[in-house]
């Protein structure tokens, strides 16, 4: 039974597609995350979330 599997995942192609785009958007991932890491983007980021947050909770002391 168990080696009837492993013999069919060796020779069906169905799920070819489905590896093959995730290990593009792995990629991806990977060479964002590389370019975006030594930057202060994610500092930038919280901080801008953080307004927006404050806006939300108390908008009359929200400044543009």
């Amino acid at each position: 039974m168990k080696m009837n599997l492993l013999h069919r995942l060796y020779l069906e192609e169905d799920g070819q597609g489905l590896v093959e785009y995730t290990l593009v958007v792995l990629l991806v991932a990977l060479v964002f995350w590389m370019g975006v890491r030594n930057t202060n983007v994610g500092d930038s980021l919280s901080q801008g979330w953080s307004r927006v947050l404050n806006c939300v909770t108390t908008p009359f002391s929200c400044s543009a």
